[in-house]
């Protein structure tokens, strides 16, 4: 997990030390640590989040293994599984 207040000191430092990160596939995911919520990096919701609050993973794994759960709004299919108390990373594995 990379907290994005850690990527530099300047806003220009760290939006060019996260596309590099983008860019390298080491972040595919967004999150909001407060309520401990992921989604992708151009959900809507994510986007209006404060600087403090947001982190990025490698993948589904990595934040579901750090207690996240999926953004009901940019994932659904993702989210219905967790809400109904079942493992998308394991349903997906498994097809």
């Amino acid at each position: 997990m990379v907290k994005h207040e850690t990527l530099g000191n300047s806003a220009s430092d760290r939006s060019s030390a996260l596309g590099r990160l983008i860019r390298s596939g080491e972040v595919t995911l967004g999150g909001y640590k407060k309520n401990g919520i992921y989604g992708t990096l151009r959900c809507s919701a994510g986007r209006r989040m404060k600087l403090e609050n947001r982190v990025f993973f490698r993948d589904e794994q990595e934040a579901i293994g750090l207690g996240y759960r999926p953004c009901g709004n940019c994932m659904p299919e993702q989210y219905k599984f967790w809400k109904a108390g079942k493992s998308w990373a394991g349903n997906a594995e498994k097809s």
